[in-house]
């Protein structure tokens, strides 16, 4: 059996190729050939060319036919042309942007996209509404016109090594640099699906292996447990055993979090596995807790060049000289409040037993 994966130096590539081996498959893998990623074995066939050129990709293959193709970089709508009628199984890989009010929340009232959002959630009809959702769902809809049998992955943010954008850098640098604080909107609310490379890599595999509960479907992808971005800072800080007060402030003067927020809105996104679950039984490989401090560790051991590509595409200057000064203001600003008491203090409800609550006279049994 001969499969093509397109990527392949990405996060999820080399589990993929591992697991396409493992599996039997003769693997080859399509890509510029800018960087290569040592965990991919050397007698593994690189076809080294343009995947966002048609052209190109056509001069690339020749004649070369695949019983299976994942496409996993590039422009989808060119490859899943060119790869018609040149492959028996198609495994195409996406996003989440193609879902009305993932990038642009406010087009729901309240705002917000809806949580959890499903597979058939409205996707963006309007250019007007959103650009790239737009052309994301159009995209979708070329690649089934193309191969009706295919199956489809809305992938959610990617994290793990050789994340070209790897968010959380923005954590670990200011770790490594002694930071005592890090400020985040909102008390870190927020909650947002993400995927641990290896989990992803895993969830397009069992496509792989169950064909006929796979075709013609589109599944999320994305680790079972969603956590909240305050627990994304948390978890990291023990991982690398550092000591980092969360400084929350409202969204509006939360500036320094923007990068780890990935959006001007503290709105949730989070994606529903239901289907991925019952229909090809994905549980993930590593929990998400343990994949962020094996990031953590990864990126101690493979920091990103201050300045370099990572943080200009992260956007985090690391200015820790502002976010002192704004720290200080906001600590002013809370010091210099009046002291306001209820004459009946409000409580969080008779049906509330946690911490602070009210404490019963007599358990019942």
């Amino acid at each position: 059996m001969r499969a093509l994966l397109i990527g392949g130096t990405g996060p999820t590539g080399h589990f993929i190729v591992g697991g396409l081996r493992r599996r039997g498959y003769e693997v080859t893998i399509l890509h510029t050939g800018t960087h290569e990623v040592p965990e991919i074995p050397s007698d593994v066939e690189h076809l080294h060319t343009d995947p966002f050129s048609e052209q190109a990709l056509q001069d690339g293959l020749g004649e070369r036919r695949f019983d299976l193709c994942i496409a996993a970089y590039g422009r989808l709508r060119a490859i899943a042309r060119v790869m018609a009628g040149r492959t028996e199984r198609f495994v195409s890989i996406g996003g989440g942007p193609a879902y009305r009010g993932y990038m642009n929340p406010t087009l729901f009232r309240p705002a917000g996209l809806p949580v959890p959002v499903d597979e058939d959630a409205p996707l963006v009809e309007v250019e007007a509404d959103d650009e790239k959702g737009w052309r994301i769902a159009r995209t979708e809809r070329a690649v089934f016109a193309q191969h009706p049998r295919a199956t489809h992955f809305r992938y959610p943010y990617v994290y793990g090594p050789h994340q070209p954008m790897p968010r959380e850098w923005c954590i670990v640098r200011r770790i490594l640099d002694g930071r005592p604080h890090i400020i985040l909107p909102e008390d870190g609310l927020t909650l947002a699906a993400f995927g641990y490379a290896e989990n992803l890599a895993h969830a397009v595999l069992l496509a792989v292996d169950r064909p006929d509960a796979a075709e013609a479907r589109i599944y999320h992808c994305a680790d079972e447990e969603v956590l909240t971005l305050r627990q994304v800072v948390e978890i990291i800080a023990a991982a690398l055993d550092h000591e980092l007060e969360i400084v929350s402030m409202p969204a509006a003067l939360a500036v320094p979090a923007r990068p780890l927020l990935a959006q001007p809105s503290t709105t949730h996104r989070v994606f529903d596995l239901g289907r991925i679950r019952q229909e090809l039984g994905y549980r993930d490989v590593v929990p998400a807790r343990e994949a962020l401090a094996r990031t953590a560790h990864w990126l101690v051991a493979h920091p990103p060049k201050p300045g370099g590509v990572e943080e200009m595409v992260l956007q985090d200057p690391f200015d820790y000289a502002a976010e002192d000064r704004l720290i200080e203001s906001w600590r002013r600003a809370l010091a210099g409040m009046a002291e306001v008491r209820f004459e009946n203090e409000p409580g969080y409800t008779l049906s509330y037993s946690g911490p602070g609550g009210r404490r019963h006279e007599r358990a019942f049994e």
